[in-house]
Protein backbone atom coordinates (compact mmCIF):
# COMPACT_ATOMS: atom_id res chain seq x y z
CA UNK A 1 0.00 0.00 0.00
CA UNK A 2 1.46 3.52 -0.79
CA UNK A 3 2.42 6.16 2.06
CA UNK A 4 0.99 9.21 2.87
CA UNK A 5 4.10 12.01 2.61
CA UNK A 6 3.65 14.08 5.23
CA UNK A 7 4.12 18.30 5.40
CA UNK A 8 7.45 18.28 6.44
CA UNK A 9 8.70 15.75 3.92
CA UNK A 10 7.93 18.35 1.12
CA UNK A 11 10.20 20.58 3.20
CA UNK A 12 12.86 18.42 3.35
CA UNK A 13 12.00 17.04 -0.54
CA UNK A 14 12.48 20.83 -1.28
CA UNK A 15 16.05 21.20 0.26
CA UNK A 16 17.28 17.67 -1.23
CA UNK A 17 15.66 18.20 -4.41
CA UNK A 18 17.26 21.64 -5.10
CA UNK A 19 20.54 20.15 -4.42
CA UNK A 20 20.52 16.88 -6.61
CA UNK A 21 19.53 19.82 -9.38
CA UNK A 22 23.18 20.48 -9.89
CA UNK A 23 22.28 23.97 -10.45
CA UNK A 24 19.19 23.50 -13.17
CA UNK A 25 15.75 21.58 -12.79
CA UNK A 26 14.38 25.46 -11.85
CA UNK A 27 13.87 26.13 -8.32
CA UNK A 28 11.43 24.03 -6.58
CA UNK A 29 10.24 27.28 -4.34
CA UNK A 30 6.40 27.89 -5.94
CA UNK A 31 6.28 24.54 -6.54
CA UNK A 32 7.07 23.60 -3.06
CA UNK A 33 4.74 26.46 -1.87
CA UNK A 34 1.47 25.01 -4.50
CA UNK A 35 2.18 21.77 -2.76
CA UNK A 36 2.56 23.22 0.85
CA UNK A 37 -1.17 24.87 0.12
CA UNK A 38 -3.04 21.61 -1.01
CA UNK A 39 -1.47 20.08 2.55
CA UNK A 40 -3.56 23.22 4.53
CA UNK A 41 -6.19 22.71 2.59
CA UNK A 42 -6.59 19.21 4.07
CA UNK A 43 -5.23 17.26 0.35
CA UNK A 44 -2.57 14.50 1.19
CA UNK A 45 -0.36 12.79 -1.43
CA UNK A 46 0.59 8.93 -1.36
CA UNK A 47 3.67 8.08 -2.25
CA UNK A 48 4.28 4.64 -4.20
CA UNK A 49 7.62 2.36 -3.79
CA UNK A 50 8.28 0.86 -7.58
CA UNK A 51 7.80 -2.38 -6.16
CA UNK A 52 4.32 -2.15 -5.63
CA UNK A 53 3.50 -1.78 -9.43
CA UNK A 54 1.87 -4.39 -11.67
CA UNK A 55 3.96 -5.25 -14.48
CA UNK A 56 1.42 -4.19 -16.86
CA UNK A 57 0.49 -0.52 -14.75
CA UNK A 58 1.13 2.56 -16.83
CA UNK A 59 3.09 5.29 -15.37
CA UNK A 60 2.59 9.13 -16.50
CA UNK A 61 6.30 10.96 -16.52
CA UNK A 62 6.03 14.44 -16.39
CA UNK A 63 8.48 17.54 -16.16
CA UNK A 64 8.52 21.20 -16.92
CA UNK A 65 11.03 21.66 -19.76
CA UNK A 66 12.92 25.11 -20.68
CA UNK A 67 14.86 28.03 -18.87
CA UNK A 68 15.80 28.29 -14.98
CA UNK A 69 15.40 31.79 -15.68
CA UNK A 70 11.65 31.77 -17.29
CA UNK A 71 10.46 29.56 -14.40
CA UNK A 72 10.73 32.74 -12.02
CA UNK A 73 8.11 34.38 -13.82
CA UNK A 74 5.73 32.05 -15.23
CA UNK A 75 5.55 29.41 -12.76
CA UNK A 76 3.78 25.73 -12.54
CA UNK A 77 0.55 24.95 -10.98
CA UNK A 78 -0.99 21.71 -10.79
CA UNK A 79 -3.53 22.65 -13.61
CA UNK A 80 -0.53 23.23 -15.52
CA UNK A 81 1.21 20.23 -14.47
CA UNK A 82 -2.03 17.77 -14.93
CA UNK A 83 -2.79 19.27 -18.22
CA UNK A 84 -0.74 17.47 -20.66
CA UNK A 85 -0.92 14.14 -18.72
CA UNK A 86 -4.92 14.24 -19.35
CA UNK A 87 -3.68 15.15 -23.03
CA UNK A 88 -2.11 11.99 -23.11
CA UNK A 89 -5.05 9.52 -22.05
CA UNK A 90 -7.21 11.25 -24.54
CA UNK A 91 -4.57 10.27 -27.44
CA UNK A 92 -4.26 7.15 -25.82
CA UNK A 93 -7.68 6.36 -24.55
CA UNK A 94 -6.34 4.52 -21.63
CA UNK A 95 -5.98 6.05 -17.94
CA UNK A 96 -2.61 5.95 -15.90
CA UNK A 97 -1.95 4.20 -12.89
CA UNK A 98 0.29 6.36 -10.88
CA UNK A 99 2.39 9.26 -11.97
CA UNK A 100 6.36 9.52 -11.71
CA UNK A 101 8.78 12.61 -12.65
CA UNK A 102 11.60 12.29 -14.93
CA UNK A 103 14.40 14.24 -12.91
CA UNK A 104 14.59 14.18 -9.41
CA UNK A 105 16.38 17.58 -9.27
CA UNK A 106 14.82 21.38 -9.02
CA UNK A 107 11.05 22.17 -9.23
CA UNK A 108 10.45 18.64 -11.00
CA UNK A 109 10.87 16.38 -7.78
CA UNK A 110 7.41 18.57 -7.28
CA UNK A 111 5.71 17.93 -11.24
CA UNK A 112 3.98 14.58 -9.83
CA UNK A 113 3.10 15.64 -6.59
CA UNK A 114 1.12 18.65 -8.66
CA UNK A 115 -0.33 15.90 -10.74
CA UNK A 116 -1.36 13.84 -7.84
CA UNK A 117 -2.90 16.94 -5.78
CA UNK A 118 -4.88 17.76 -9.07
CA UNK A 119 -5.45 13.61 -9.90
CA UNK A 120 -5.29 12.00 -6.85
CA UNK A 121 -2.70 9.44 -8.60
CA UNK A 122 -0.54 8.25 -6.55
CA UNK A 123 3.51 9.50 -7.37
CA UNK A 124 6.15 6.40 -7.72
CA UNK A 125 9.20 6.89 -5.85
CA UNK A 126 11.87 6.94 -8.77
CA UNK A 127 13.02 9.04 -11.48
CA UNK A 128 14.55 8.49 -14.46
CA UNK A 129 17.87 10.97 -14.55
CA UNK A 130 18.50 10.74 -10.01
CA UNK A 131 19.75 14.33 -10.46
CA UNK A 132 18.61 16.58 -13.42
CA UNK A 133 19.80 17.22 -17.09
CA UNK A 134 18.54 19.32 -20.02
CA UNK A 135 17.53 17.13 -22.61
CA UNK A 136 14.89 14.13 -22.85
CA UNK A 137 17.46 11.52 -24.69
CA UNK A 138 19.82 12.01 -21.12
CA UNK A 139 17.35 10.12 -19.16
CA UNK A 140 17.70 6.55 -18.24
CA UNK A 141 14.75 5.15 -20.42
CA UNK A 142 16.84 6.42 -23.47
CA UNK A 143 19.97 5.12 -22.13
CA UNK A 144 18.52 1.66 -21.65
CA UNK A 145 16.95 1.94 -25.59
CA UNK A 146 13.70 2.42 -24.99
CA UNK A 147 10.94 3.97 -27.26
CA UNK A 148 10.56 7.65 -27.02
CA UNK A 149 7.19 8.41 -28.45
CA UNK A 150 4.21 9.41 -27.71
CA UNK A 151 5.54 12.66 -26.00
CA UNK A 152 3.04 15.55 -24.83
CA UNK A 153 4.52 19.25 -24.88
CA UNK A 154 1.72 22.17 -23.54
CA UNK A 155 1.72 25.23 -22.97
CA UNK A 156 -0.55 27.66 -20.28
CA UNK A 157 -2.83 28.38 -22.83
CA UNK A 158 -5.13 26.25 -24.72
CA UNK A 159 -2.04 24.86 -27.24
CA UNK A 160 -0.79 21.25 -26.91
CA UNK A 161 1.56 19.27 -29.61
CA UNK A 162 1.80 15.73 -29.51
CA UNK A 163 4.76 13.93 -30.83
CA UNK A 164 3.36 10.81 -32.26
CA UNK A 165 6.08 9.14 -34.34
CA UNK A 166 10.03 9.94 -34.19
CA UNK A 167 13.53 8.46 -35.43
CA UNK A 168 15.23 8.71 -32.61
CA UNK A 169 15.10 10.36 -28.97
CA UNK A 170 17.45 13.28 -30.13
CA UNK A 171 15.27 14.20 -33.16
CA UNK A 172 12.27 14.55 -30.93
CA UNK A 173 14.10 16.35 -28.76
CA UNK A 174 14.97 18.96 -31.26
CA UNK A 175 11.30 19.35 -31.99
CA UNK A 176 10.08 19.22 -28.49
CA UNK A 177 12.44 21.82 -27.58
CA UNK A 178 11.15 24.03 -31.14
CA UNK A 179 8.24 23.60 -29.69
CA UNK A 180 9.22 24.74 -26.07
CA UNK A 181 11.17 27.97 -27.21
CA UNK A 182 7.44 29.12 -29.38
CA UNK A 183 5.93 28.70 -25.76
CA UNK A 184 8.00 31.07 -24.35
CA UNK A 185 10.98 28.67 -22.97
CA UNK A 186 8.60 27.15 -20.52
CA UNK A 187 6.45 23.95 -20.79
CA UNK A 188 4.88 20.86 -19.12
CA UNK A 189 5.57 17.36 -20.36
CA UNK A 190 3.91 13.92 -20.46
CA UNK A 191 6.62 11.98 -21.93
CA UNK A 192 5.95 8.70 -23.43
CA UNK A 193 4.57 6.27 -20.89
CA UNK A 194 5.97 3.26 -19.21
CA UNK A 195 5.10 0.63 -17.70
CA UNK A 196 5.64 -0.86 -14.28
CA UNK A 197 8.06 -3.16 -15.51
CA UNK A 198 10.02 -0.69 -17.18
CA UNK A 199 9.97 1.34 -14.38
CA UNK A 200 11.39 -1.30 -12.08
CA UNK A 201 14.23 -2.41 -14.38
CA UNK A 202 15.15 1.27 -15.90
CA UNK A 203 14.36 3.60 -13.38
CA UNK A 204 15.96 5.65 -10.76
CA UNK A 205 14.45 3.93 -7.76
CA UNK A 206 13.44 5.77 -4.78
CA UNK A 207 15.05 8.75 -5.24
CA UNK A 208 12.19 11.11 -4.21
CA UNK A 209 12.97 9.01 -0.59
CA UNK A 210 16.68 9.97 -1.06
CA UNK A 211 16.03 13.95 -1.50
CA UNK A 212 14.08 13.77 1.25
CA UNK A 213 16.64 11.97 3.47
CA UNK A 214 19.35 14.14 1.93
CA UNK A 215 17.75 17.01 3.06
CA UNK A 216 16.54 15.74 6.58
CA UNK A 217 20.30 15.63 7.04
CA UNK A 218 21.02 19.29 5.63
CA UNK A 219 18.36 20.24 8.15
CA UNK A 220 19.59 17.87 11.06
CA UNK A 221 23.11 20.14 10.84
CA UNK A 222 21.85 23.33 10.76
CA UNK A 223 19.68 22.45 13.90
CA UNK A 224 22.77 20.57 15.58
CA UNK A 225 25.37 24.10 14.56
CA UNK A 226 26.89 21.70 12.16
CA UNK A 227 28.36 22.59 8.50
CA UNK A 228 25.78 21.79 6.57
CA UNK A 229 27.66 21.97 3.28
CA UNK A 230 29.91 19.00 5.37
CA UNK A 231 26.89 17.03 6.07
CA UNK A 232 25.50 17.01 2.24
CA UNK A 233 28.74 15.56 1.28
CA UNK A 234 28.67 13.38 4.20
CA UNK A 235 25.30 12.20 3.44
CA UNK A 236 26.04 12.05 -0.38
CA UNK A 237 29.14 10.20 -0.18
CA UNK A 238 30.43 13.27 -2.61
CA UNK A 239 33.98 15.39 -2.27
CA UNK A 240 34.18 19.34 -1.65
CA UNK A 241 36.38 20.81 -4.78
CA UNK A 242 36.37 24.23 -3.96
CA UNK A 243 35.04 26.77 -1.80
CA UNK A 244 35.77 30.61 -3.33
CA UNK A 245 33.39 34.12 -4.17
CA UNK A 246 31.48 34.81 -6.67
CA UNK A 247 33.36 36.64 -9.17
CA UNK A 248 31.60 36.77 -12.49
CA UNK A 249 28.76 35.06 -14.03
CA UNK A 250 27.75 34.79 -17.70
CA UNK A 251 24.15 33.73 -18.93
CA UNK A 252 22.08 33.88 -21.66
CA UNK A 253 18.51 31.88 -22.54
CA UNK A 254 18.77 30.30 -25.87
CA UNK A 255 16.82 27.38 -27.95
CA UNK A 256 15.03 27.12 -24.47
CA UNK A 257 18.22 26.50 -22.51
CA UNK A 258 19.81 29.42 -20.22
CA UNK A 259 23.76 28.50 -20.96
CA UNK A 260 26.69 30.44 -19.29
CA UNK A 261 30.19 30.13 -17.06
CA UNK A 262 31.17 30.92 -13.84
CA UNK A 263 33.76 31.87 -12.05
CA UNK A 264 34.89 32.01 -8.36
CA UNK A 265 37.94 33.17 -6.74
CA UNK A 266 39.08 31.21 -3.92
CA UNK A 267 38.93 31.71 -0.29
CA UNK A 268 40.62 29.91 2.81
CA UNK A 269 42.52 26.94 2.15
CA UNK A 270 41.86 27.73 -2.09
CA UNK A 271 42.66 31.20 -1.18
CA UNK A 272 44.89 32.08 -4.61
CA UNK A 273 43.51 29.38 -6.63
CA UNK A 274 40.52 29.95 -9.52
CA UNK A 275 37.49 27.76 -10.32
CA UNK A 276 35.34 28.36 -13.40
CA UNK A 277 32.13 26.37 -14.13
CA UNK A 278 30.25 25.72 -17.39
CA UNK A 279 26.54 25.26 -17.58
CA UNK A 280 23.84 24.19 -19.78
CA UNK A 281 20.67 24.58 -17.21
CA UNK A 282 22.80 22.33 -14.94
CA UNK A 283 26.89 22.58 -14.35
CA UNK A 284 28.58 20.67 -16.71
CA UNK A 285 32.45 21.29 -16.00
CA UNK A 286 34.61 22.64 -13.98
CA UNK A 287 38.61 23.86 -13.96
CA UNK A 288 40.76 24.98 -11.38
CA UNK A 289 43.35 27.34 -12.68
CA UNK A 290 42.16 26.05 -16.11
CA UNK A 291 42.62 22.47 -15.48
CA UNK A 292 39.81 20.24 -15.86
CA UNK A 293 38.99 18.60 -12.30
CA UNK A 294 35.35 17.24 -12.55
CA UNK A 295 32.83 16.75 -15.62
CA UNK A 296 29.18 15.65 -15.74
CA UNK A 297 27.66 12.65 -15.14
CA UNK A 298 29.57 13.57 -11.65
CA UNK A 299 27.11 15.62 -10.03
CA UNK A 300 28.47 19.19 -9.59
CA UNK A 301 26.85 21.44 -6.35
CA UNK A 302 27.16 25.04 -5.80
CA UNK A 303 26.32 25.38 -2.47
CA UNK A 304 26.03 28.61 -0.55
CA UNK A 305 28.83 27.91 2.20
CA UNK A 306 27.00 28.99 5.48
CA UNK A 307 23.47 27.73 5.32
CA UNK A 308 24.62 25.08 2.66
CA UNK A 309 21.46 25.44 0.33
CA UNK A 310 21.86 24.96 -3.67
CA UNK A 311 22.14 28.09 -5.86
CA UNK A 312 20.65 27.65 -9.41
CA UNK A 313 22.20 28.83 -12.17
CA UNK A 314 19.33 31.25 -12.41
CA UNK A 315 20.39 33.07 -9.12
CA UNK A 316 24.34 32.74 -9.27
CA UNK A 317 25.36 36.71 -8.08
CA UNK A 318 28.51 38.50 -7.64
CA UNK A 319 29.95 38.00 -4.21
CA UNK A 320 28.02 35.52 -3.22
CA UNK A 321 29.92 32.87 -0.70
CA UNK A 322 29.88 29.13 -2.17
CA UNK A 323 31.13 25.77 -1.89
CA UNK A 324 31.79 23.57 -5.09
CA UNK A 325 30.87 19.68 -4.31
CA UNK A 326 30.64 16.65 -6.51
CA UNK A 327 28.23 13.63 -5.85
CA UNK A 328 28.38 10.33 -7.19
CA UNK A 329 26.09 9.69 -10.10
CA UNK A 330 24.11 6.90 -11.16
CA UNK A 331 26.21 3.45 -12.27
CA UNK A 332 23.98 3.83 -15.45
CA UNK A 333 25.69 7.01 -16.37
CA UNK A 334 29.17 5.91 -16.14
CA UNK A 335 28.42 2.80 -18.79
CA UNK A 336 29.71 3.47 -22.08
CA UNK A 337 26.50 3.86 -23.63
CA UNK A 338 25.56 6.50 -20.60
CA UNK A 339 28.71 8.71 -21.35
CA UNK A 340 27.66 8.74 -24.52
CA UNK A 341 24.36 10.48 -23.82
CA UNK A 342 25.31 12.26 -20.60
CA UNK A 343 29.24 12.69 -20.37
CA UNK A 344 31.15 15.94 -21.12
CA UNK A 345 31.40 15.62 -24.70
CA UNK A 346 27.26 15.53 -25.26
CA UNK A 347 27.68 18.89 -24.00
CA UNK A 348 30.11 19.95 -26.66
CA UNK A 349 32.74 19.40 -23.87
CA UNK A 350 35.80 17.68 -25.64
CA UNK A 351 37.32 16.03 -23.13
CA UNK A 352 37.17 12.57 -21.49
CA UNK A 353 35.34 11.57 -18.26
CA UNK A 354 37.42 10.79 -15.15
CA UNK A 355 34.70 10.59 -11.93
CA UNK A 356 36.46 12.70 -9.14
CA UNK A 357 35.54 9.61 -7.15
CA UNK A 358 38.08 7.42 -8.92
CA UNK A 359 37.99 3.86 -8.13
CA UNK A 360 35.32 4.46 -5.09
CA UNK A 361 32.79 3.95 -7.74
CA UNK A 362 34.63 0.76 -9.70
Amino acid sequence: MPRFLDAEELDLLAIGAWILGTGGGGSPYASHLVARHFYEDGGRIALLDPDELADDDVVAVVSTMGAPLVFQERMTDAAFALKPVRVMEAFRGRPFRAVMTVEIGGCNAFQPLLVAAASGLPVVDADAMGRAYPEAQMQTFSIAGLGMVPHVVSDIRDNDVIIPTASGWHEMERVRRRVCTEYGSVATTCQAPRTGAEVKRHAVLRSLSQAIALGREVRRAKMAHEDPVEATVAAGGGKRLFTGKVMDVQRHTTEGFLRGSLNLAGLGEDAGASFDIAFQNEFTIGRRDGAVIVTTPDLICVLDSISGEAIGTESLRYGQRVTVIALPSQPIHRSAEGLRHVGPRAFGHDVEFRSVFGEELA
